[in-house]
């Protein structure tokens, strides 16, 4: 899997801060030995599915954030953590389903969305 990110036209992605090739490595570890250790197999079906409960949860929390659910006993701190967790789960899983499947997300994000940004403007001397 391609998630390189680099300066495209002017671009600077803020994603360059993290290393998405790097998360996308250390995703892969954990998911692999939590598979191992619980009798998982991973395969095509199981990493669609996976993100679609971790984007379940993401919805709960936000939710609960929103106070259009209960917060099931849960304080407005640990709802915001709950909310920012399943954020980092839900980004997690769709390097993982993008690295079972070689997707350059990269490739992909600059094709779909950053084709959209415009130039930036010349700087006139």
């Amino acid at each position: 899997m391609g998630c390189r990110v680099r300066p495209r036209r002017g671009y600077v992605s803020r994603l360059a801060a993290v290393d998405l090739m790097r998360l996308a490595d250390d995703a892969e570890e954990i998911s692999r030995g939590y598979a191992r250790r619980h009798g998982i197999t991973r395969d095509a079906a199981w990493f669609l599915l996976k993100l679609q409960e971790e984007v379940g949860e993401l919805t709960q929390a936000f939710l609960m954030r929103a106070g259009q659910a209960r917060s099931k006993g849960h304080t407005q701190q640990e709802i915001e953590e709950m909310f920012r967790g399943e954020l980092a789960d839900v980004l997690c899983h769709v390097l993982l389903l993008a690295r079972h499947h070689d997707v350059d997300l990269e490739e992909a994000v600059e094709r779909k969305w950053l084709v959209w940004k415009p130039d930036p403007p010349t700087v006139r001397s």
